[in-house]
């Protein structure tokens, strides 16, 4: 997915609310290979709201991420995997382009807060 115009310099989503598919195991179990969400463009965001943001290292790379807390730069970022450390831990902070509202496909619905054992 491309954006069409800069957020704070850089590329935000294309559509004021678009869909996204889930890629890889670094939201698991939240979220999962292959889900799809309803993401509203946004630039801010609230700590342990699930996002869709960029890293300034990265500004290719569009991921799926929950908010841990603003940092200079943007926020930090993590995955609800305790495994899987393609977050703000390896790329620092991101910059937020969007929320996810909901999952709309295969199990519908609000997404839970953070799990026990992530943040």
């Amino acid at each position: 997915m491309s954006g069409s115009g800069p957020v704070h310099g850089m590329q935000g989503l294309p559509r004021r609310w678009t869909h996204v598919r889930v890629t890889g195991p670094s939201m698991s179990p939240t979220l999962k290979d292959g889900d799809r969400l309803l993401v509203a463009r946004a630039d801010r965001a609230r700590p342990g709201e699930v996002v869709i943001a960029r890293f300034p290292a990265r500004p290719e790379l569009l991921v799926v991420k929950r908010c841990v807390r603003e940092v200079p730069g943007g926020w930090w970022v993590e995955g609800d995997s305790a495994v899987v450390h393609s977050d703000s831990r390896t790329f620092g902070p991101a910059v937020v382009v969007g929320r996810v509202l909901a999952r709309v496909y295969p199990r519908p619905g609000r997404l839970p807060a953070a799990p026990a054992t992530g943040l």
